[in-house]
């Protein structure tokens, strides 16, 4: 399990829009996580040894369809 792409969801394998994780992304100093609430059922569905090893995408860390993929847009 040393091949986790920190850029990459664990569970779903898409880009996981992570702004620590992205080399040269143009996200501000703070990701998406910061202020996006994340379901606990969603961090326990990662097995033992990919937790802590790249962040979960916005639809999974939701537990969204994906099809729902993307972030409300911001009020």
């Amino acid at each position: 399990m040393n091949d986790v792409d920190p850029t990459r969801c664990p569970l779903c394998s898409r880009p996981n829009r992570c702004a620590l994780a992205t080399p040269g992304a143009d996200t501000g100093p703070d990701c998406w996580c910061f202020t996006t609430p994340l379901d606990p059922r969603a961090l326990q569905r990662l097995p033992a040894e990919l937790r802590n090893r790249a962040c979960l995408c916005p639809a999974c860390a939701q537990l969204l369809p994906p099809e729902s993929s993307d972030l409300a847009a911001p009020s």
